[in-house]
């Protein structure tokens, strides 16, 4: 095995306790690449969700979900892929952990063809990315460089399909509605005054739960 194994001691102890330590070096050595493959793009760039995982400078981890219309994550060439983000409650959990911690992973579910892609590498953050005229709604871009990319084991994906798009993805020449969360008393004197206009000029919010 090459000493750049994505193997560390703590995943080898298990993998050791469960004999699956050989089974382990034969997936690292047949599935997992560094370069987008077409399937990998297509994948992808058909996806309307994904999952990100990041990390702050003490290894505090943190999960979320990020949505848009499917081709709002697009593979930009062979190791970077890029993503906008849109407007949310503020907390700014999973980019803020970029600004001291570049490490990302990536989680593609396609919960109706029951299969999935995983994405690890590094991620910036910019409010001044070219892409940003291409993406209707975004805040900032986000830009990731792959360092491993592999299919995970599909056989616990719970089969759902797609109802219905979500209502506030954003899109060129819409204006997605207010959430009703932002209209309640305990929150709405801490908005950000872009925030006070949109619900100064909407006298219908949306009752979409703050999440």
């Amino acid at each position: 095995m090459s000493t750049d194994s994505i193997y560390h001691e703590g995943m080898r102890n298990l993998q050791d306790l469960r004999d699956t330590r050989r089974i382990a070096d034969r997936l690292e050595e047949v599935i997992v690449h560094s370069a987008f493959t077409e399937s990998d793009r297509e994948f992808i760039q058909r996806s309307a969700m994904l999952f990100v995982a990041t990390a702050d400078a003490a290894g505090h981890p943190d999960c979320s979900y990020k949505g848009g219309l499917p081709g709002f994550v697009r593979v930009l060439d062979e190791n970077t892929l890029a993503f906008p983000d849109y407007d949310g409650n503020g907390m700014y959990r999973s980019w803020g952990n970029l600004e001291v911690n570049p490490h990302v992973g990536l989680l593609f579910i396609d919960f109706d063809k029951q299969s999935r892609l995983r994405v690890n590498g590094t991620a910036v953050i910019s409010a001044d990315d070219p892409l940003m005229a291409e993406f209707p709604g975004a805040v900032f871009v986000i830009r990731v460089k792959a360092e491993n990319i592999f299919p995970a084991c599909p056989r616990y994906i719970h089969r759902m399909q797609l109802i219905e798009l979500s209502r506030y993805a954003p899109r060129a020449e819409f204006e997605p509605p207010v959430p009703e969360w932002k209209t309640y008393d305990e929150f709405r004197d801490a908005l950000p005054e872009r925030d006070r206009a949109c619900l100064a000029a909407d006298d219908t919010p949306d009752d979409t739960e703050a999440t």
